[in-house]
Formats: C-alpha cells, sequence, structure tokens
C-alpha cells in the first residue's frame, strides 16, 4: 500500500510541477530548516502567493502532498485499508490532487513553494529534487555531528547528502549558504547557480550584526531578539518577537537573501520578519507559572541546536537581568537521538556546558544520564537531577522553579518534551 501510494504521488507531483512550474525554494539543513522556510514564506508573501509544507512533512509522502495541495497529516503511516475512517477522509483529497493534475483546464496555483526536504537517509535529496526541481537551494547548518547521523557511514556523508541539493541547481538558479559553517560554504564549490552567502562573519554576502535580546513586562510579547540586517553596504534593523536563539537568525538572514533575490527591498523585508509566526517548540517564549519564563524548544535536538539553545538560555536571562530580574538559569534536557556511535561523545560534550550555562539542570532519559554525569562534575551535585520520562520530571520540574526563573525545555522528538512545557506554561 505505501509503495503504491508513493509512486502516485510522486507521479501526480510531478505532472503539476510541469503544468503550473512554480517556482521552488528548497531547504534543506541539520537546524534551522522550520524558521527559515516560515521566515522565508513570510517575506515572499508580502508580493506572491505562497505554499510550504506545514510541520515537519518533509519526506517522500509529505512534499509531494504539499505540492498536490493535499493536507499531508492525512496520509502517511496511518494511510492503510485497516484505518477505513482515515482511507475515507484521504481519497476525496487525492481526486482534487488528481484534478488538479489532469484537468483540462488551468487552475490556480501557487508562485512560490518553500519546502523543507528532508535529508534523513542517503538517497533522499535526490529523491526530492527529482519530483520538485527547486530554483533556489538553501542549507542552513550542518554542525561537526549532524542529525540523522546514525543513518549514515560518517558525518561528511551527512554533508555531501544535503550538498546534493545545491549540486542540482540550475545555471540561473541561486544557492544560499551559510557562511559561518565551513561545511556548508565548501558547497558553493558544488553549484553551478550564483551564491550568495549570510551569516554573522562580515565577509557574509547577507549579515546580522549588533545582535541583543530584549525582556518586557508585557505578558504577550515578553521578549526576543534585534539587530541589523547589512546587505550591499546598507542597513536596517530588525526586530523578531517571543523567539530567542542567534542561531535562529540565520533562518532569518536567508529569507533576505531570497526577499532581495525576487526584487524586495530591505524595508519590507525587515517588517516581514518582525511578524513571522513560527510553530510551538523552536525557541519560544512563553509566561510560565510562578512568573517564569519558558523558552520551548521542545520539538527536536541536536548537539548543535542544543549548544546554540543552552548560550540563548544565559544570554536572554542576563537581558531580563536588566529589567531587574534576579532568577535562575534552569535547562531541562532529554536525549538527543539518531547520533549512532557519537551519542555519547555528543552527550557528554553537552554535559560539559552546562555548568557555565545554566544553574540547574534535569535530564530525561538514559543518554541524558550522560549530560548529568558530565554536568555534575562541574556544579554542585545536588542541582543536577535525572530522570527516566517526561512524565515522571514534571512534577519535579513544577516544584523546584521560582518566581523570575528562565526555564529552557529541550530535546528529541521521542523523549515528549512537550510534557514539560504544557505542565510549567501558563495556562
Amino acid at each position: 500500500m505505501h509503495k503504491l501510494l508513493k509512486f502516485i504521488l510522486k507521479i501526480l507531483a510531478k505532472r503539476v510541477m510541469a503544468r503550473y512550474q512554480p517556482t521552488v525554494i528548497g531547504i534543506t539543513g541539520s537546524v534551522g530548516k522550520t524558521v527559515a522556510k516560515d521566515a522565508i514564506s513570510t517575506v515572499l508573501s508580502r508580493k506572491f502567493w505562497v505554499r510550504k509544507n506545514e510541520k515537519n512533512y518533509n519526506n517522500e509522502f509529505g512534499v509531494p502532498l504539499t505540492v498536490l495541495g493535499i493536507d499531508p497529516s492525512l496520509s502517511t503511516a496511518n494511510i492503510r485499508p485497516s484505518n477505513w475512517r482515515r482511507l475515507l477522509k484521504f481519497l476525496p483529497k487525492l481526486a482534487e490532487g488528481l484534478w488538479l493534475a489532469l484537468s483540462p483546464l488551468k487552475l490556480g496555483y501557487p508562485k512560490f513553494l518553500v519546502l523543507e526536504l528532508a535529508s534523513a537517509k542517503p538517497g533522499d535529496i535526490d529523491y526530492l529534487v527529482d519530483i520538485v526541481g527547486p530554483q533556489v537551494g538553501i542549507v542552513t547548518a550542518v554542525g561537526e555531528v549532524p542529525v540523522h547521523v546514525e543513518f549514515y557511514a560518517n558525518p561528511e556523508a551527512v554533508a555531501k547528502e544535503k550538498a546534493r541539493l545545491i549540486a542540482q541547481l540550475p545555471p540561473d538558479g541561486l544557492a544560499v549558504l551559510n557562511y559561518d559553517d565551513q561545511t556548508v560554504l565548501d558547497m558553493k564549490e558544488r553549484s553551478r547557480a550564483k551564491v550568495v552567502t549570510f551569516g554573522f562573519s562580515e565577509l557574509a554576502d547577507v549579515r546580522a550584526s549588533d545582535v541583543s535580546y530584549f525582556a518586557s513586562d508585557d505578558n504577550k510579547n515578553i521578549g526576543g531578539f534585534s539587530f541589523k540586517i547589512n546587505s550591499s553596504g546598507t542597513f536596517i534593523p530588525a526586530r523578531i518577537n517571543n523567539l530567542v536563539g542567534s542561531h535562529q537568525i540565520y533562518g532569518a538572514l536567508a529569507a533576505v537573501a531570497v526577499g532581495l533575490h525576487f526584487g524586495m527591498n530591505l524595508v519590507d523585508v525587515s517588517e516581514a520578519l518582525e511578524n513571522i509566526e513560527l510553530p510551538s517548540g523552536r525557541m519560544n517564549l512563553l509566561p510560565g507559572i510562578k512568573n517564569t519564563v519558558v523558552i520551548d524548544d521542545s520539538y527536536n535536538a541536536s548537539p548543535l541546536s542544543t549548544h546554540a539553545a543552552l548560550d540563548a538560555l544565559r544570554d536572554f536571562t542576563k537581558a531580563r537581568e536588566k529589567l531587574g530580574y534576579r532568577g535562575r538559569q534552569i535547562a531541562v534536557l532529554g536525549d538527543m537521538k539518531e547520533l549512532g556511535r557519537y551519542e555519547i561523545e555528543a552527550h557528554r560534550a553537552i554535559g560539559n556546558l552546562v555548568a557555565e550555562r545554566c544553574d540547574i539542570l534535569i535530564t530525561i532519559g538514559a543518554a541524558g544520564k550522560l549530560i548529568a554525569d558530565s554536568a555534575a562534575n562541574q556544579m554542585p551535585k545536588e542541582n543536577v537531577m535525572s530522570f527516566d520520562s517526561s512524565d515522571e520530571a514534571k512534577m519535579k520540574v513544577q516544584e523546584i522553579i521560582k518566581e523570575g526563573d528562565v526555564v529552557l525545555v529541550k530535546g528529541s522528538r521521542a523523549m515528549r518534551m512537550e510534557v514539560i512545557v504544557e505542565e510549567i506554561k501558563t495556562r
């Protein structure tokens, strides 16, 4: 059933692509894909009709379903004859996709498709590029130990897979690469398309400078960060509410590069970024119980993104201190999955960072105990706690937090870190 559905979706999606010829912006990387996707979609939507893939529907099912305009949540692993209710909902939508592909009359269709492209295993990028044929390719970041490395021979193989997106861009296309990540920057050698770089380096074509966090007493916008966007000798200030983490700025800079490429100006881009709405679980600032602040990064975790999240916890807490808040920095960290033979090394490295960036550490999961063990060598042992699951930990987290604390919650999807967030956020 799955193989047949996969084949049908590929054929229909390719037919739609050939018929309507939207401009496709493909995004890959180990971290920051969703922020880049949402930022690009928000920016381009000021002038164009744009469609993006929702949530994490970025694989061999989610991408073609997005092309066809079908809600991807109706498909994937739950479509099978035994699940007839879901099947009955899906089949009419599939018929609509068939009509879009084969109707004698052309229907309305978006000008741009902004698509995350999964690279969970070798061959994924080639499969998806064959369907959608991106004109613009973006690589956000890779890092030393990328997510999904478990399914590759080594980190270099992960980077090689992601570089397939850049290598297959047409000569009149655009490659948008992170200047600050050397692995990503090296991909420029594989591009036939024009290359534009982004980052914090002064050598990047689109760069951020003067980054600062702000905190607010406003319960709706409790903080965020501001920065300057620099391009072609000019700059403009930008501000993003309810989001922290300087690594998130990379996604915004990628959006600037894409917007400028398609004729937008810095003022329009900056205004669009201020209104970006991100899905939950990605460095979102939330009001917490006991007058605390929760940094909700519960959606997923990799070594690179966890390091960046801990930096954000430290820096945002310092910004709040300027308003007179005197709270502690608390990290609730779950296992980082899909690291294969790098699991022990990566978790211990995070543990070594924790003592410099937080006052209290709570870990969840078997690998999380490795984080705790390393951290306990450098901070008071009574400030380090470990639990097997989020359900076991949630009441302890609620018990120990105090007024003014900033609480980072982060871990891989399998760890269900959102359980912690639900327990301590203001309802």
